[in-house]
């Protein structure tokens, strides 16, 4: 039985001084793999870096995080291009939109989403989207769009089964991190009618720990929690949500395992 963390910002400072303890950890508890997703170029360097250090357990992606989408974004993006093209990345990512921190720049990230999902596209690797407050309208981005060489995750979902439904039918996945877990996250009445066939989980570290971590440091040793609340709420084995997880998640990472 073992677990993938789809998304987790492990090369950042709040890591730098126990990485190696919480990647023996979450070996541990059997999370073989973790996906990182970049947020912009500040952030190249320490992703590449835990990349490196622990090259079978983790893998890098590359993206730029709408909250990076600033004026003069297009640099950032040129960046993002030119490393795409150095390397293999395993998706594109965190790309999306945002309208909880601030939509001044609401039109640039559109723009800078709709280049970024040409990308994850053109190299056929999956495109890991962010959409704080903004769900409907990154649908619409999306379906605009799309494409049978487009897949990917809208990660950290807190939307409605509507919302969800619509996601699936463009051939994306749900992102089930520790929301799932909170008191009054509302997942709890989307997740029982969705099939384990579209969720993968995440940490999204390391922010949003389940519970009874919340409001501390999340880390990928805790996807085993996350999965243990999918198992209460689809009425599913450990091993048949670990299974089929799993599975999706290599399928769309392209992971031969």
């Amino acid at each position: 039985m073992t677990f993938v963390d789809t998304h987790a910002h492990i090369y950042l400072e709040e890591f730098e001084k126990d990485l190696d303890d919480i990647m023996e950890i979450s070996a541990e508890k059997s999370v073989e793999r973790i996906y990182m997703p970049n947020i912009d170029s500040t952030s190249i360097d320490s992703m590449m870096e835990v990349e490196h250090r622990f090259q079978e357990q983790t893998f890098a992606m590359m993206g730029l995080h709408p909250c990076s989408v600033k004026k003069g974004f297009e640099k950032e993006l040129y960046i993002v291009e030119e490393w795409l093209g150095k390397r293999q990345f395993s998706g594109v990512g965190e790309i999306g939109s945002d309208l909880y921190w601030d939509k001044t720049f609401w039109a640039e990230q559109q723009e800078a989403l709709r280049i970024q999902l040409g990308w994850a596209t053109d190299y056929k690797i999956p495109a890991i989207i962010h959409c704080r407050e903004s769900i409907e309208e990154t649908i619409e981005i999306v379906e605009a769009v799309n494409s049978a060489d487009l897949k990917g995750i809208f990660h950290c979902f807190t939307g409605t089964l509507d919302q969800a439904e619509k996601i699936i039918a463009l051939g994306f996945k749900i992102g089930i991190g520790g929301v799932s877990t909170f008191k009054n996250g509302g997942l709890d009445k989307i997740i029982p009618d969705l099939s384990l066939d579209d969720l993968v989980l995440e940490t999204d570290s390391p922010y949003l720990a389940p519970v009874p971590f919340r409001g501390k440091r999340n880390d990928p040793s805790n996807i085993p929690l996350i999965a243990e609340r999918l198992c209460s709420l689809k009425s599913s084995s450990m091993e048949e949500v670990a299974d089929k997880t799993t599975s999706l998640a290599n399928s769309l990472f392209n992971y031969d395992a």
